[in-house]
């Protein structure tokens, strides 16, 4: 999975999971468009204006500590072979 449709898959997992909860709005589903920021190390993927998930050049998936700083703690898995629970949205 490249980079492109790691994001894409992530904005259609937020929107189905506002959709499900019934909050659905306009405003709520333009805040979960993803976004794509290279780096010198970690690309960067936000949904909305809230940075989500950062990816190393090795291709594995971590959570975001704080804006630009990963949280090694928390991996998603790899592009390869994502966690499940990257594309369930907050609300899923």
């Amino acid at each position: 999975m490249t980079i492109k449709q790691f994001a894409k898959r992530v904005q259609e997992g937020e929107q189905a999971s506002l959709r499900k909860a019934g909050m659905a709005c306009k405003v709520n589903l333009d805040n979960c468009i993803t976004e794509i920021k290279s780096g010198r190390k970690w690309t960067k993927i936000n949904v909305g204006r809230a940075g989500k998930f950062m990816i190393n050049p090795d291709g594995y998936i971590f959570g975001v500590k704080a804006y630009g700083v990963p949280n090694l703690r928390h991996c998603y898995g790899t592009l390869a072979n994502p966690s499940e629970a990257c594309f369930q949205g907050l609300w899923g």
